[in-house]
């Protein structure tokens, strides 16, 4: 068995409502979906979100880097099982990247390119991706196997209203977590989570995510004013450079830190893991460079006596949902799950399969072959706005 081709597709995809952070201001998602077709005619998908604020990437970087990178190299090898594709996936390499960009830039692609391949090759071999993990050594101890995944709540930063209304949506539909987002320019985020917390229910835990707003003096003095409404974890407080603030924050508060744009890579992860940086990971797929990336990470984490947390991007179909619902059925001790939001958020879904959470945040596994998902082709033709192929070997 041996990749045929790999064809690209830029979609952009409007959102339900405006998605707005401390980095950021997001009315739609700009994408890469990946099909890989293999010798025997089988078909993966894979999907990379592009984000210049976390890897540097943008689309139109990502499109130009599947045009022009040395794609036979990393894949034109051939397999006989699907232990041998995971091998293959995992030496992916599309070289380095810029020298003036982080070692992450190119995950998008990379990501994507990866998980297509993985797709096919599980679908060939009639298996689920999630058996994948049985073939990366590095997480031998932390394997699991769940039916079930239960999804955490979101409030993004919004004004009181919204905020208000959002936070009654969390309660009514049962969740038991709930990550704020906070740092953004004319809101007050003590009244922000003082509000939410009066709203949602005791035991639910709530933390906050701050997307790099932060100076240290700040990012201190911040955390102090939000710990009486007990909060559980504080993510991404401070610029994803300050390596060594992180560090000194994590000496000053009580309140457990979490790293997001500054853990795009494994060498984040290890230099992370040695300025003793953080308490947590958010591992994104995307932003990690795939689900083996992904899978590797929380290894690490978990060896270090971290915590991890499965994060998603704003955006993502029901492609990189059913990757993440693969790796948290597959794998233990993930703090806080996120994704699964497509038809809450994307107007237009690109699978027949509605992998949206139910109430409570309950959400199934997938025992179908590769993704388990069907990727609804004409639906991705209505969203397309460029599209490449790339023959292999």
């Amino acid at each position: 068995m041996r990749v045929a081709s790999l064809d690209a597709f830029h979609v952009r995809i409007p959102l339900r409502f405006t998605v707005r952070h401390a980095s950021h201001t997001r009315q739609d998602t700009d994408s890469l979906i990946v099909r890989c077709t293999l010798s025997d005619g089988s078909i993966g998908w894979g999907e990379g979100l592009p984000r210049s604020y976390v890897t540097g990437e943008t689309i139109d970087s990502a499109v130009s880097l599947f045009e022009t990178a040395d794609l036979n190299r990393p894949c034109s090898g051939s397999w006989q099982s699907l232990e041998e594709a995971v091998d293959l996936a995992r030496a992916i390499d599309l070289g380095p990247p810029p020298a003036d960009k982080r070692d992450s830039f190119g995950h998008t692609v990379r990501c994507a390119i990866e998980l297509s391949i993985l797709d096919a090759a599980a679908r060939s071999c009639a298996r689920p991706l999630s058996d994948i993990v049985h073939n990366i050594p590095e997480t031998a101890a932390i394997r699991c196997r769940s039916e079930r995944v239960q999804y955490s709540g979101t409030i993004t930063a919004m004004r009181p209203r919204r905020q208000w209304i959002s936070a009654w949506m969390n309660r009514l539909w049962g969740f038991h977590q709930c990550k704020v987002k906070v740092g953004a320019v004319g809101i007050d985020d003590r009244d922000t989570v003082r509000r939410i917390r009066g709203i949602l229910k005791p035991h639910v835990d709530i933390r906050v995510d701050a997307n790099e707003a932060w100076t240290r003096n700040e990012a201190a003095r911040q955390i102090e004013r939000l710990q009486p409404f007990g909060i559980s974890t504080v993510e991404q407080p401070l610029p994803h450079s300050d390596i060594d603030g992180m560090a000194w924050l994590r000496q000053t508060v009580n309140t457990p830190l979490m790293l997001d744009e500054s853990l795009c890579s494994l060498d984040d992860a290890q230099r992370a893991i040695e300025h003793g940086s953080c308490d947590r990971f958010n591992i994104r797929i995307s932003k990690c460079g795939g689900l083996i990336n992904s899978m590797l990470m929380a290894a690490m984490a978990h060896r270090a006596g971290l915590g991890y947390q499965l994060g998603c991007q704003v955006g993502e179909t029901g492609i990189l949902s059913a990757a993440g619902r693969h790796i948290a059925c597959s794998i233990d001790h993930i703090l806080y799950l996120e994704g699964s939001f497509d038809r809450f958020l994307v107007r237009n879904a690109l699978t027949r399969e509605n992998l949206t959470f139910a109430r409570g945040g309950f959400a199934p596994a997938l025992s179908a072959p590769g993704l388990g998902i069907t990727v609804d082709e004409t639906a991705l033709q209505h969203v397309t706005i460029r599209s490449l192929s790339r023959r292999i070997g």
